[in-house]
């Protein structure tokens, strides 16, 4: 049966062991967050599996682990960098054509806070429905009705001001 995690022994497994592994994985990985990472993993690996850390080995044990970590993070990383690599390239191909709008509509769109600009793209752009948008929004559909009315009359004041029309 594997014993349970003692905090008194684990605070002191981790206080003489965190230099060592932060050391250890600084130098195979360069980037002191990604560091941070692997040593906060290793350590939750730790916690979990306290009863399988063999007396007396606590240390090379903490190293197998931060290694098991480390590879799990590359293997991501590879996994990542494999899927992005393929969009890109899925996505060479994709054209997206802007309409052909009078230029006070794009330059009036521009005054408009951010979350009114995505308001509005998220209905005209994307097509979703009140309700969808309400989901999106994470508010209530009456809620995202009346975010979107205000939004359309602050782009139509945009439109309609002294600046934009001629």
């Amino acid at each position: 049966m594997a014993r349970a995690p003692d905090a008194a022994l684990f605070e002191r497994l981790y206080r003489s062991c965190y230099d060592d592994l932060l050391r250890y994985a600084l130098r195979r990985t360069g980037r002191p967050e990604t560091a941070a990472d692997v040593v906060a993993d290793t350590f939750l690996v730790a916690w979990r599996r306290f009863g399988d850390i063999p007396a007396g080995k606590s240390r090379p044990w903490l190293f197998g682990v931060a290694r098991n970590v480390l590879a799990n993070q590359y293997r991501a990383e590879r996994r990542d960098t494999d899927l992005a690599a393929r969009l890109r390239h899925e996505l060479s191909g994709a054209i997206v054509t802007a309409p052909e709008v009078p230029a006070e509509v794009p330059a009036a769109f521009a005054t408009l806070s951010a979350t009114d600009q995505e308001l509005l793209r998220l209905v005209a752009w994307e097509g979703l429905s009140t309700e969808e948008l309400a989901v999106a929004l994470g508010c209530s559909a009456n809620a995202a009705r009346i975010r979107l009315h205000r939004a359309r009359a602050r782009f139509a004041a945009a439109l309609r001001a002294p600046s934009f029309t001629k």
